[in-house]
């Protein structure tokens, strides 16, 4: 059964860090990608960092390039995203979604985690 378990949201203030985790199990990570993706309120889903785990490759959304870093622990099954330099704007749900590549096109993407909440907020 596959699953994906995300966790480490939390509340933040602007300038802070933190970390998420999405926890892979039913599958191993070796033969395919993650892509993150984050919905604000009232807005729409959208891509935030991807990486291929065969190869490593990582892409990311505009946004979030050089605060956010998006790595792969194989041993654990597990890939991270570190997000440094938190801003208001990126309070949102965060989800992780596996794909066979990486992609910004959300509906590539068949499992999904159930998100985690990151509020950045004084």
């Amino acid at each position: 059964q596959v699953q994906l378990v995300e966790s480490g949201g939390g509340l933040v203030q602007p300038g802070g860090s933190l970390r998420l985790s999405c926890a892979a199990s039913g599958f191993t990570l070796d033969y395919y990608a993650i892509g993150w993706f984050r919905q604000a309120p009232g807005k729409e889903r959208e891509g935030v960092s991807c990486i291929v785990s065969s190869n490593g490759n990582t892409v990311y959304a505009d946004s979030v390039k050089g605060r956010f870093t998006v790595s792969i622990d194989k041993m654990k099954n597990t890939v991270y995203l570190q997000m440094n330099s938190l801003e208001p704007g990126d309070t949102a749900v965060y989800y992780c979604a596996r794909h066979w590549d990486c992609s910004w096109s959300q509906t590539m993407y068949r499992y999904w985690g159930q998100g985690t909440q990151v509020t950045v907020s004084s």
